[in-house]
C-alpha cells in the first residue's frame, strides 16, 4: 500500500509540478516539455540542448548546510525526494520505531559522475595519488540509500538493487519481500539517477536513444492493514519480472509478463484503464506492442519519456508517479487500475499492476 510519495524530475521540485506535467503531457503531447529541458549543469560540452534535469536544485537550501557538504547530486536528489515522501505521509518515524522503517533504491551504477571524477583524480593528482578522502563515499553505489537511512534515522533494512531500467523494478520487489516477511513495517521504495555529461554522450551514440534525463521518485509501501503513515493513495497488487531467451524475444516476454502480473492480482484484461511505458519508443514501440498484445487496444498507452526523458533506474518509478499523478488528477475513478511496463535491451522485463484507491492530495489529511 502507497501512502506517501514524491518526485522530483524536469517538471519541477516536488510531486505537485511532475502531476501538473502529466496532465498537460496527456492532453498536447511531447509539445508540453517542463522547465528542466535545456537547463545548464556543467561547464562540460555537451551533444545537444534537449536534457531533462531537475531545475534549480539545491539541496543545501532544501535541507540547510548542516550534513549536506559532502552530496553529490545524486545522493542530494534521493535524501530530498525521502523526506518528501516521509512528509506526504505523515508518518512519524520516532513514534512507530525506527528499526521498523527501511529503504530500498534502484539505480544503474549509482552516481557516475562522482565515480568517474574519483577515479581521474587517482590519475591526475600529485603521488600518491593526493585524492580528497571524503569524496570517496559518494562512489559507493549505496551511498544514497544509506545517507537518506542516516538523515531520517531510519534503521530498518536497507539496500540499493541496481538494474539499470529494471532498478526500481528490483528495488519494489525487494521491498516488498521484506514486508511480506515482516522484517519491517514501512519501506522507502525508489529510484534514483543524475543527469551528467557521460550519460548525455551515451544516448547519443546510441541510435534512437531518448534524451538522457535525471529524476528521483518515492514511495513509501506499507503492508495493507498495518499501515503507520496517511490514508493509502494506491495498492500494488503484483509485480512480476521475466528474462526472454533471446534480446529479439523481449516484445513476447514483456507480453507473457504483464499477463502474470495480471493473473496474480486476479485482474481481468479489460479493466485495465492506463498502461505508462517507458522504452521511448512510442506507439509501436516493444512496450507499446507488448502492452497491446497482452491487453487488447482498449486501454490507453502512454510513454512517459518523452516527458521525462531516460532516466534509466528512475523510469519504473516515474511511470508508478504517473499513475498517481493521473489519479490526484480526478481524470480516472478513483480505484482505477493501471499497469507499468519495463524491460532492458538485453531481454529483462517487468510489469506491475496497480490500484487507485481515492484522490487524495496534499491536503487529504
Amino acid at each position: 500500500m502507497i501512502t506517501g510519495w514524491s518526485v522530483l524530475s524536469s517538471a519541477g521540485p516536488d510531486r505537485a509540478a511532475f502531476t501538473e506535467a502529466v496532465a498537460r503531457y496527456r492532453a498536447q503531447g511531447p509539445s508540453a516539455l517542463p522547465a528542466g529541458v535545456g537547463a545548464v549543469l556543467y561547464d562540460d560540452p555537451l551533444p545537444g540542448p534537449a536534457q531533462h534535469v531537475v531545475p534549480d536544485f539545491d539541496v543545501r537550501a532544501a535541507l540547510g548546510r548542516k550534513g549536506t557538504g559532502s552530496y553529490d547530486r545524486n545522493t542530494g536528489l534521493a535524501v530530498v525526494a525521502c523526506g518528501q515522501a516521509l512528509a506526504d505521509s505523515g508518518i512519524d518515524v520516532a513514534a512507530v520505531g525506527n528499526r521498523t522503517v527501511g529503504a530500498a533504491l534502484g539505480t544503474t551504477v549509482g552516481s557516475l559522475r562522482s565515480t568517474s571524477d574519483y577515479s581521474l583524480e587517482t590519475l591526475t593528482q600529485p603521488r600518491p595519488y593526493l585524492v580528497n578522502p571524503a569524496l570517496f563515499p559518494n562512489t559507493v553505489m549505496n551511498c544514497a540509500a544509506g545517507q537518506a537511512a542516516i538523515r531520517y534515522g531510519l534503521r530498518g533494512v536497507n539496500a540499493t538493487v541496481a538494474g539499470g531500467t529494471l532498478g526500481f523494478h528490483g528495488a519494489l520487489r525487494y521491498a516488498l519481500n521484506a514486508l511480506r516477511r515482516g522484517a519491517v513495517r514501512s519501506m522507502l521504495t525508489g529510484a534514483v539517477e543524475e543527469f551528467t555529461p557521460h550519460s548525455a554522450w551515451a544516448c547519443h551514440h546510441i541510435a534512437g536513444a531518448a534524451p538522457p534525463g535525471e529524476a528521483a521518485a518515492v514511495f513509501l509501501i506499507e503492508h495493507p492493514g498495518n499501515t503507520a503513515g496517511g490514508p493509502p493513495r494506491a495498492e500494488i497488487l503484483a509485480a512480476c519480472s521475466a528474462t526472454a531467451l533471446t534480446p529479439q524475444d523481449t516484445e513476447r516476454a514483456l507480453a507473457r509478463c504483464v499477463s502474470s502480473a495480471l493473473d496474480r492480482a486476479g485482474i481481468a484484461t479489460e479493466e485495465v484503464r492506463l498502461v505508462v511505458t517507458g522504452d521511448g519508443q512510442g506507439p509501436g514501440g516493444v512496450q507499446d506492442r507488448a502492452a497491446r498484445t497482452a491487453l487488447g487496444d482498449g486501454p490507453e498507452v502512454l510513454d512517459i519519456l518523452g516527458l521525462t526523458g531516460d532516466c534509466q533506474a528512475a523510469n519504473g518509478a516515474l511511470q508508478l508517479a504517473t499513475l498517481l499523478a493521473v489519479q490526484e488528477a480526478g481524470t480516472e475513478p478513483a480505484a482505477a487500475l493501471g499497469v507499468v511496463t519495463g524491460c532492458t535491451p538485453d531481454g529483462a522485463v517487468g510489469a506491475m499492476v496497480v490500484r487507485g484507491c481515492g484522490h487524495g492530495g496534499a491536503d487529504r489529511r
